[in-house]
C-alpha cells in the first residue's frame, strides 16, 4: 500500500506502508543510532515525534521484550529507508512489522532517509502526518501537519509517566554461569533506597541503579515532595522524559524544595529541570540530539564519552549562577551544556543517556558517583 509523509513547509515524501495502516501525526525527528531500532521504538522521550532512522536497513533483527524500555512504543510513527518483513535473529519473538502493527504504529518505508534528513537539518524539526491509502492529496495531508500542536509549552512528561507509585522489581541481573552482576564495590554493602521520577522512565535506567544496590520505588511525575521525604530515600532521581521542561513548573517546585536535603540525579529532561531549578533557562535546539554516536567532554577528567542522547531543548550555561553551578559535560559536536553539579548541595545532572551504553561502558562511572553521593551523605 501507498503512503506519504507530509511537512508542514510543503516538502513530502512518498513510500510503502508497513506497520499499522492508521495516520501518524507528531514532530519529525532523526536518529543516527546504528543499532538499537526497538530501544528506540520504546523510549517513552519520543512521545509526540515521528522518527526518521538514518540506518538504511531497519527491522532485521527482529524484536524481544527484553530490549524493550516500556511496555509498548511510544513513537507516533517511522520513516525508514527500508524496513524487513522478516527477521533474522534467534532472540527475536515478533517481526518489527507485526510488533508496530499491534500497537497501532504506522511506518513509512523505501523513503530517501538522506533527503529526509538533510530538510530537516537544513530546517529544523517540523511537523509531520504519515499517511497510507489510495488517493492521498498532499495539500490536504500538508495542512493537517500545520495544524498540530507545537511541543513547545505542552506538558507531555505526565501523560506517559505512571499514575501509581510502585517498587521496581527486577530479577538481580547475572552474567551467563549465574554469578550476580553487581557494580563495582557494592558488594557486601548496604541496599539504598532510590526514589525515582517518572516522567518517561527508560527500564535500563532501573536496572542500572538495581545493579548498584539500590531498592527504587518509582513514583508519577507530580508526586509531591514532601510525599518523598516521607518514604525516607537515601537519594531521588529525576528521569528522562518527552517535550519542553518550562510547562513542568511543579517538577521544578520539587526539585527546589527536595535540594540539599537529599542527593539528587538527573538524566535528560531531569537534567534540564535542575538547570530550570537552579536559576537557568532552557531553550529549544535546531533538530535536537537523536542517536548513540555523541562525544560528550568531562571537563573534570578531560575524558571523552560516546553517549547516546535524546532531546530537543538543552540548558542555557550563561544563565546559570556560575558560583553556585559548575558544568561538568560538554558536547564536542555543538559546545551545548551536557553536565551540570550544585558546588555545595549533593545534585548533579547529564544531558544524554549513561544507561544505553554506546561506549559501551564510558558513562556507567554517573551511577557509581551516585550511588557514592548517597553513602557519603548518609554520614
Amino acid at each position: 500500500m501507498q503512503a506519504m509523509l507530509a511537512l508542514e513547509d510543503g516538502r513530502t515524501f512518498r513510500g510503502k506502508s508497513f506497520g499499522a495502516q492508521t495516520e501518524a501525526l507528531g514532530e519529525v525527528v532523526f536518529n543516527t543510532s546504528l543499532t538499537g531500532y526497538q530501544e528506540i521504538f520504546t523510549d517513552p522521550s519520543y512521545a509526540g515525534q515521528i522518527v526518521v532512522l538514518t540506518n538504511p536497513h531497519i527491522g532485521n533483527y527482529g524484536t524481544t521484550p527484553s530490549d524493550a524500555e516500556a511496555k509498548r512504543p511510544y513513537i507516533e510513527g517511522l520513516v525508514a529507508r527500508e524496513f524487513s518483513p522478516v527477521s533474522s535473529n534467534w532472540r527475536s519473538t515478533q517481526v518489527a512489522d507485526e510488533y508496530l502493527e499491534r500497537y497501532g504504529v504506522p511506518v513509512i518505508a523505501e523513503v530517501d532517509t538522506r533527503a529526509v534528513v538533510r530538510h530537516l537539518r537544513a530546517n529544523g524539526v517540523m511537523r509531520g502526518v504519515i499517511a497510507s491509502g489510495e488517493g492521498l492529496k498532499a495539500d490536504e495531508l500538508i495542512d493537517r501537519a500545520k495544524s498540530i500542536e507545537k511541543m513547545v509549552g505542552a506538558d507531555l512528561a505526565s501523560s506517559v509517566s505512571t499514575k501509581v507509585a510502585y517498587t521496581w522489581d527486577a530479577q538481580e541481573p547475572r552474567n551467563q554461569t549465574g554469578d550476580v552482576l553487581l557494580g563495582f564495590g557494592v558488594e557486601g554493602t548496604q541496599p539504598m533506597h532510590v526514589v525515582a521520577y517518572d516522567f518517561g522512565i527508560k527500564e535500563n535506567i532501573l536496572r542500572m541503579l538495581t545493579r548498584e544496590n539500590c531498592r527504587v520505588t518509582v513514583v508519577p511525575a507530580k508526586t509531591s515532595a514532601e510525599d518523598v521525604l516521607e518514604m525516607k530515600p537515601d537519594g531521588v532521581f529525576f528521569s528522562n522524559g518527552p517535550g519542553d521542561p518550562e510547562p513542568l513548573e511543579y517538577a521544578v517546585e520539587t526539585i527546589q524544595k527536595l535540594q540539599g536535603k537529599t542527593p539528587m540525579f538527573g538524566i535528560c529532561l531531569g537534567h534540564q529541570l535542575f538547570g530550570l531549578a537552579l536559576g537557568g533557562k532552557t531553550y529549544k535546539l535546531k533538530f535536537g540530539h537523536h542517536g548513540g554516536n555523541h562525544p560528550i567532554k568531562n571537563l573534570e577528567t578531560d575524558k571523552v564519552e560516546i553517549t547516546s542522547q535524546n532531546h530537543n531543548f538543552a540548558v542555557d550555561p550563561e544563565t546559570l549562577d556560575a558560583k553556585s553551578v559548575a558544568v561538568t559535560h560538554v558536547n564536542l559536536n555543538d559546545q551545548t551544556c551536557a553536565g551540570l553539579k550544585h558546588t555545595s548541595d549533593p545534585m548533579f545532572s547529564v544531558q544524554y543517556h549513561p544507561e544505553a551504553s554506546p561506549g559501551p561502558h564510558d558513562s556507567h562511572y554517573l551511577f557509581r558517583d551516585f550511588r557514592r553521593m548517597m553513602e557519603e551523605f548518609k554520614k
